[in-house]
């Protein structure tokens, strides 16, 4: 496929900032179509809308001064004057002639325009706000769905609504009954079908299109090659989808998807078919996502440091994860079975596109001349393509040309390397993006069974108009064009001229018509396209002189506009756009030399190589068009010429289906949600052509049917039978037995036309009936099968019965025999003993008296072995309890032993205790004795002194009576800390002992011994620890008053002392 060329490689690699490279608009320049003006002439084209007259408390609508449109309530009405009350309270007075009437309030958000009472401009725009405040983004406007891009996510889609909209149970316009719609008739009808969807950038083309293929692979899928088509969406939207100005994910080409179906309506295979640009997400993914090994191989720099991309100073979308776009890349990669070195080497080519914009190049003479500069990014293109510095060298600064059958080498000036540098690099991702579909292709066709059934989605970038529109907006304002007049045929033209032709009583609508535009660019030899080839075609030719050339040969054509310079315009059937010619030759030219070619023939990596081969097995074969006139690339088509060649193709495709229309509007251009411009919106819906098709298909008939085919579908219907009848005679019989009214459908000549909704109500009928005959015929299958079971049972059993009767009668005439061939032996042996006979026979004579006997004993025996049993199963039921029994005092013993170890353990550490404070209460015992011997003797020698009649006065005085108080009061102390002691001791031990004869039985108690043992060791730790601090204070105050007893009374005796033999002395 050829693509449409940009202004340079940054637009071709994928420059996120614009759709073209030379476009620097931000606002899009809109003009309405003629024949919008006044009330009269709106009258004038809104035939079923009638004239209407302000009543008082009824609503219209009424034109602001910004040209929207406003709801209001009519408050009064005097002559031709009207006042109004808006909805937020403002009152205003306007003519009544300048007034729209309002539908009904039950009318207000119809999911169908054409149920409007009244059909005009503001109705339509109000009746799509009103959905789209409540989240409706669908519409149906008779065949066409209008879908409005609500820039958020709503809750419409999923598995629950595919099941409703499969079941019918949800009949409310959506993307999903489109698609519905188109399966059942390629079914019913085995036609092909398509789902062309329309509108401009940034409308949800591209969403709608995914989802109506979510749609059909759910209701088709069960291959798994349902899946794989799902997966082409990441592929084809990283390397073909761009953000511009008005679009995050603007399609940059056209897609058309053929998906294949079989006899069973299970989908075998798919197609896709591209055409136009080739740009862009896909570079600033792998500058973000490629893992550490990829970028050490590709060599992988930041994506604002390289020069096609750092041109816009847009390297991210919000929102969007381009590393985890990546990974989902590579994933449907591998999903579409894209080999692991296929996709090294896809990333291969895009980080050497990316490198190629690094190239630079240093002037070598006086005239201009360059060379490449040998640095980093000369040697890593050369690395990626598998190609030398001096190849690389010759084929972005050299041209080879051959003049009188000699070769000539020409240097090339600056301006012309890098112009080849950029044609190299736009061909290698051009030629990259189609191998890239052909792989796909060759995925999704393994095993496809070829039925002619097919659904095709078609998805196309939209009308574009700038404040500078180039080359590019050309080429894809003449596919839309193309795309409208085919919407116009099938809804009108075709539509109407069907009606005259079958003879129907019809009233024909008058349209805009864009024959005369596409005659503007398809005309030869006088036509835009065929003017831009011939001055391609001239080496000296400029952009200048081709606008000149255009204004002297289309001045006279109503649909042309000559402009000032460069400039002309051209009236679109969505308004008129304005052109700026420069650098439309140079685009159209397609400056990719044979040099180039050659140079990629001669490259080492498999991917040039390929390139370069189907690049020249093209130029081998000349088409009877218009060729540019060198001698490198005389054989070449012009890129306009390309783009026409596949927009044919795709038209015929389309002309061959069964069309259904979906028309996406974009409600504002700042892609924000609940934001409604009714401006934008009614532009888009002249320039889709909505309004009129709601107008026509709500006076015409939109479902037909020939005679012969509305018989065979419908004529079992009939209560009589009418097979001796003519197709005609049956079809009028069906429609007077259904009581179908006269004017809901015409009878033709050769068809009957139904007005909307009629056919299905037929079908409803069909489908209820045949449910009724199918239940009926499944019944009968069902007791067939049901007679033929049981019947089938009767024979076996029969069979197996008569089988096992003649075996067993073969078994005894075998034993009769040998029964009797034994007793034959026997009785030839015993014949010559009589003796031996006659005991035989008085054995048997006993044997027989003695049977009734054997049978009694036989029951008594019975009845004993039956006690003997039962006698039997008791004992080892006994045996099993008294083991579980045994068991169970075993684990009482082990417990009890266990028990009383721990009571050991416990009483040894009480003992220790119980030791320890004896032992204590000793030392305190024996401390305080000692402290009272000294005591008693220095009262004893006190004594004696004053039997000798010494008189010692003030030294027996020094010792102070509070000390007799205090030792007497820490020996009452010490006494009741004993006493306590022996008490506890006796209490402790008793609970304990008490303790331990409840648990061995020996005493009855309500109780838990357990418990209760814990309980009591906490009691005793809790007693223990608070006896010790007890005692230990105790000695600290015996302490004390022993030291303070030391000193005072040995310093009185000593002054005493001292004082008696001063006097002996004196």
């Amino acid at each position: 496929m050829a693509s449409v060329e940009v202004d340079s490689a940054a637009a071709a690699t994928g420059a996120r900032a614009t759709a073209a490279a030379a476009a620097a608009a931000t606002t899009p320049r809109r003009q309405s179509p003629a024949g919008a003006g006044s009330p009269s002439q709106r009258d004038a084209r809104w035939g079923d809308t009638s004239s209407y007259g302000a009543r008082k408390k009824h609503r219209v609508f009424c034109q602001l001064p910004n040209s929207d449109w406003a709801l209001c309530t009519v408050i009064t009405t005097s002559g031709d004057d009207s006042v109004l009350k808006l909805p937020e309270g403002k009152v205003l007075r306007l003519k009544t002639e300048s007034l729209e009437a309002a539908n009904p309030e039950i009318l207000d958000g119809v999911d169908d325009l054409m149920q409007l009472s009244y059909l005009s401009e503001p109705s339509v725009l109000y009746n799509l706000q009103y959905r789209y405040s409540q989240d409706l983004i669908y519409t149906k406007a008779g065949p066409v769905l209008v879908a409005v891009n609500p820039f958020k996510k709503v809750p419409l889609y999923g598995n629950e609504y595919i099941d409703a909209y499969r079941n019918k149970t949800k009949d409310s316009p959506h993307v999903y009954a489109i698609a519905d719609s188109a399966l059942r008739e390629m079914k019913r009808d085995e036609v092909n079908q398509s789902i062309i969807i329309s509108g401009e950038s940034g409308a949800g083309k591209t969403e709608t299109a995914k989802i109506a293929m979510q749609y059909l692979a759910s209701l088709g899928g069960g291959g798994g090659i349902e899946y794989e088509i799902l997966q082409t969406n990441p592929i084809l939207e990283a390397f073909g989808n761009a953000k511009t100005l008005r679009n995050d994910n603007s399609s940059r080409f056209g897609k058309l998807i053929e998906i294949h179906f079989s006899t069973t309506g299970r989908i075998c295979g798919a197609m896709i078919q591209t055409f136009g640009e080739r740009s862009y997400h896909i570079f600033y993914q792998l500058c973000a996502g490629a893992p550490a090994s990829l970028r050490d191989k590709l060599n992988m720099k930041k994506a604002d440091e390289y020069k096609y991309l750092k041109q816009s100073c847009c390297y991210s979308i919000a929102g969007v994860d381009d590393a985890q776009m990546f990974r989902t890349v590579t994933e449907a990669m591998n999903i579409v079975h894209i080999s692991k070195e296929d996709q090294d080497n896809v990333f291969t080519m895009v980080s050497a596109v990316l490198w190629l914009g690094d190239v630079s190049f240093t002037v070598i003479d006086n005239e201009n001349h360059v060379e490449i500069v040998v640095d980093e990014a000369a040697e890593t293109v050369a690395r990626l393509l598998g190609c030398s510095i001096e190849d690389l060298n010759l084929a972005l600064s050299k041209r080879h040309m051959k003049v009188n059958n000699e070769n000539i080498v020409q240097k090339l000036t600056l301006s012309q390397a890098i112009d080849t540098r950029d044609a190299l690099a736009k061909s290698l991702y051009a030629s990259l993006f189609e191998w890239l579909v052909e792989q796909i292709n060759k995925s999704l066709s393994v095993g496809k069974r070829r039925t002619g059934r097919s659904i095709s989605i078609l998805d196309i970038y939209g009308f574009e108009s700038f404040d500078r529109n180039s080359f590019e907006q050309f080429c894809i304002n003449y596919a839309n064009e193309r795309l409208q007049q085919h919407f116009n045929r099938h809804l009108f033209k075709l539509e109407q001229e069907e009606y005259v032709e079958d003879g129907i009583d019809w009233a024909k609508v008058e349209f805009e018509d864009n024959q005369n535009c596409l005659n503007l660019f398809e005309k030869k030899p006088l036509g835009l396209l065929s003017l831009l080839d011939e001055e391609s075609t001239f080496p000296n030719a400029t952009d200048l002189t081709f606008a000149n050339k255009l204004k002297q040969h289309l001045n006279n054509n109503s649909c042309f506009r000559g402009e000032r310079g460069k400039a002309f315009a051209v009236r679109h059937y969505a308004g008129e756009v304005a052109y700026d010619t420069s650098g439309f030759l140079e685009k159209n030219r397609d400056l990719l030399h044979m040099d180039s070619i050659q140079f990629l023939a001669k490259c080492k990596s498999s991917l040039p190589q390929m390139f370069a081969s189907k690049m020249l097995s093209q130029s081998d074969n000349p088409l009877p068009v218009p060729y540019r006139n060198s001698a490198a690339d005389s054989q070449k088509l012009s890129v306009a010429m390309k783009f026409k060649g596949q927009l044919f193709q795709l038209m015929q495709r389309l002309e061959s289906t069964t069309p259904h229309f979906i028309r996406c509007i974009k409600p504002n251009n700042l892609q924000l949600p609940a934001i409604y411009e009714q401006g934008l919106v009614l532009q888009q819906l002249k320039c889709c052509g909505v309004l009129e098709v709601v107008r026509i298909s709500r006076s015409g008939y939109p479902t037909r049917m020939t005679h012969q085919k509305f018989a065979r579908r419908y004529g079992f219907l009939l209560l009589e039978d009418v097979a001796s009848q003519d197709p005609l005679s049956v079809s009028v019989a069906i429609l007077h037995q259904f009581n179908i009214l006269p004017e809901m459908y015409q009878v033709g000549y050769t068809k009957l036309f139904f007005r909307t909704g009629q056919i299905g109500k037929l079908e409803d009928t069909r489908n209820r009936t045949l449910h009724v005959i199918r239940g009926e015929n499944a019944r009968k299958m069902y007791s067939s099968l049901a007679r033929k079971h049981r019947a089938a049972i009767i024979l076996q059993r029969n069979l197996k019965c008569w089988l096992a009767r003649r075996y067993f009668v073969n078994i005894r005439k075998a034993s009769v025999v040998i029964q009797s061939g034994i007793r034959g032996c026997l009785v030839r042996r015993c014949a010559g003993n009589v003796d031996l006979l006659n005991v035989l026979r008085e054995f048997e004579s006993k044997k027989e008296a003695e049977g009734d006997q054997i049978l009694i004993k036989a029951s008594f025996l019975a009845e004993l072995q039956r006690r003997i049993l039962k006698a039997e199963a008791t004992v080892r039921e006994k045996d099993e309890e008294n083991e579980m029994l045994q068991q169970r005092l075993q684990q009482y013993e082990n417990r009890w032993s266990e028990y009383e170890q721990k009571m050991k353990a416990m009483e040894e550490m009480w003992q220790k205790q119980m030791r320890s404070l004896q032992s204590s209460l000793s030392v305190a015992k024996k401390s305080l004795a000692l402290d009272e011997t000294p005591r008693m003797s220095d009262s004893s020698v006190d004594q004696s002194w004053e039997s000798n009649g010494v008189h010692i006065g003030s030294a027996s005085q020094l010792v102070p009576r509070t000390v007799g108080r205090e030792m007497n009061a820490s020996i009452s102390v010490i006494s009741r800390l004993a006493e306590e002691f022996e008490q506890r001791s006796q209490v402790f031990a008793d609970d304990a002992k008490f303790l331990v004869e409840v648990k061995s039985g020996q005493a009855d108690a309500s109780l838990n011994p357990d418990m209760e043992l814990r309980r009591l060791k906490q009691n005793f730790d809790s007693w223990k620890k608070d006896f010790g601090s007890r005692i230990r204070e105790t000695k600290v105050i015996l302490n004390k008053l022993g030291s303070g007893n030391e000193s005072s009374p040995n310093s009185v005796k000593r002054k005493w002392w001292g004082r008696l033999n001063t006097s002996k002395f004196s």
